[in-house]
This record gives structure tokens, C-alpha cells and sequence, in this order.
């Protein structure tokens, strides 16, 4: 059997790290009363110590700047492939020469 995959809000990770650092627990103990895995709230807080507010986008969006940066590349890629179809085409029409 597969376990299933918890996904948590911004909302909820914020308040969650705010929540283990006032009460003064070890991030361990407050990861089991919360029925958190091992080790969620540290890879959080690292996350948000990071990035800051652009910290957990949402369940698949990606940071502004990584979809720009995917946007880009998808783009070059297409150019890529015209420039070299055109590069064929030209090979194709163009006379040999002896």
C-alpha cells in the first residue's frame, strides 16, 4: 500500500513554525503532536529563511522567477529546432557545386 501525501498551505507552514518556535518544544515533539513527518518543520523553516515571502509558491506553481527562467528556455528550444530545420531546408534547395 501507498501512503498519500499531505500537502499544507502557506498559511498552515507559517503558523506551524510559529507555533515551535513560542511554545519552546523541540521541533521533533511539536512535528508528532501535529502528526507531521520527521523533519517537516526544520526543511521549513529552512525553506522560508531562504526565500523569504516568495517561500511555499503553492501545490504546482513555481517561484516567478524559475517559470520565467522555464519560459525562456522553452522558447531557445524552439528557436533551436526551426533554426536547424531551416539549415536542412537550405542544404536541400541550394545547387551543388562540382
Amino acid at each position: 500500500m501507498s501512503k498519500t501525501r499531505n500537502h499544507y498551505t502557506r498559511e498552515f507552514k507559517v503558523e506551524a513554525l510559529q507555533l515551535a518556535k513560542t511554545s519552546g518544544k523541540p521541533f521533533a515533539e511539536v512535528e508528532r503532536e501535529m502528526g507531521l513527518s520527521q523533519g517537516c518543520l526544520y526543511h521549513w523553516q529552512r525553506e522560508l529563511g531562504r526565500k523569504g515571502k516568495k517561500a511555499f509558491p503553492g501545490q504546482g506553481r513555481l517561484p516567478e522567477d524559475d517559470a520565467r527562467i522555464r519560459q525562456l528556455e522553452r522558447e531557445n528550444a524552439i528557436l533551436k529546432q526551426e533554426r536547424d530545420i531551416l539549415k536542412k531546408a537550405i542544404a536541400v534547395i541550394s545547387p551543388r557545386q562540382p
